[in-house]
């Protein structure tokens, strides 16, 4: 073989090998575009799946004071400030989905589920109080969206607020219950929710009792079971089954279930899985409703991550305390002075 036979071969050689390279390096770069494209993609899809209402500029500076923000803190600090939150589990009938875990085609929607949530200063622990959906209380009138207000009404079942008025007077009727300044609004409908624990893989409950209602769709057996997603929703809204068949069984009911889900979250590692991250925040943000302070996926991110050393052991669940209503006995009212010491506790 002749020296230039070897530097031909060789040359088609090298001219084989960068050509290969040429190609893997276009590949790669191609699957760079890509995965930054199904990024952007998907962070546009998941920021447009949020719904919001401007509760602040709706109730204006009416409202129970909020704590001035220190003027040392940073974005990049861990947050400084208490911070509360009305949470609603709604049980709106819109939609198909809705409709077929609703058990029915009912028109309207009211706050199936109301917890306000109370973070501290580090957001190492939390306070979690729910307030009975069937408490009697003084509604206060609340601006409509085309002007309107409703009226004030009183010994009003406290779900009727969202009924009337939405988001913006359970806001307001949960402010003038408690004297607590509302800094967040989150709601979840009932496909939301099952999508939320479905994605998450299904989460972890111990009942007390044997369930068997009719009204909810849930029999379980008394002991340990992991429910999918429309199971534990049934068990959210079991209630004739358990105990009394008042909605103070169905509080502990949903209180476990809160713990349950922070449990499933904490033992997910979403990280190293992205195609579940993206289930789990396309369920939640999916069947969202917020104040117009979290609208967005940066903002919601941003609250998540403050979240970060939250466990299921440094949430206290409580209810708003209450007693049979003189009107009614199958209406409860503010047990005092023990629900306004609860308040200023959170206050």
């Amino acid at each position: 073989m002749t020296g230039d036979e070897t530097n031909g071969d060789e040359g088609r050689r090298v001219g084989r090998r960068s050509r290969a390279l040429r190609i893997a390096g276009l590949t790669l770069a191609g699957v760079l575009v890509l995965a930054a494209g199904a990024a952007g993609w998907a962070y546009w899809q998941l920021n447009d799946n949020i719904k919001s209402v401007d509760i602040n500029t709706a109730l204006g500076d009416n409202r129970p004071a909020k704590p001035t923000p220190s003027a040392t803190a940073t974005a990049e600090e861990l947050p400084t400030e208490a911070l509360n939150i009305l949470v609603l589990g709604s049980d709106s009938r819109s939609g198909a989905e809705n409709q077929a875990l609703g058990g029915g085609d009912s028109t309207g929607a009211r706050s199936d589920t109301a917890m306000v949530v109370h973070l501290d200063a580090g957001r190492s622990e939390a306070t979690v109080v729910s307030i009975p959906r069937d408490t009697l209380v003084t509604r206060p009138s609340c601006p409509l969206e085309n002007g309107g207000s409703t009226e004030a009404a009183y010994n009003a079942m406290f779900n009727s607020a969202y009924a009337v008025g939405g988001p913006v007077c359970a806001v307001k009727t949960v402010e003038s219950l408690t004297n607590v300044r509302m800094d967040h609004y989150i709601e979840i409908d009932f496909a939301g929710f099952a999508k939320l624990v479905d994605a998450l893989g299904g989460v972890t409950v111990t009942t007390e009792e044997d369930i068997d209602d009719e009204d909810s769709h849930l029999t379980l057996e008394a002991g340990t079971h992991h429910l999918d997603g429309e199971q534990a929703l049934a068990l959210a809204r079991t209630r004739h089954a358990i105990g009394d068949g008042s909605d103070l069984g169905r509080i502990g009911l949903q209180q476990q279930l809160v713990k349950a889900l922070l449990e499933q979250i904490s033992t997910t590692d979403l990280l190293t899985d992205p195609a579940k991250l993206y289930r789990v925040a396309d369920a939640v943000t999916g069947s969202l409703t917020t104040d117009t302070g979290l609208d967005s996926l940066t903002e919601l991110t941003r609250l998540g991550q403050s979240l970060k050393d939250l466990s299921a052991d440094s949430v206290t669940t409580v209810t708003m305390p209450v007693v049979p209503a003189p009107s009614d006995r199958n209406r409860v009212v503010a047990e005092e002075p023990e629900a306004s010491e609860l308040w200023e506790s959170l206050r």
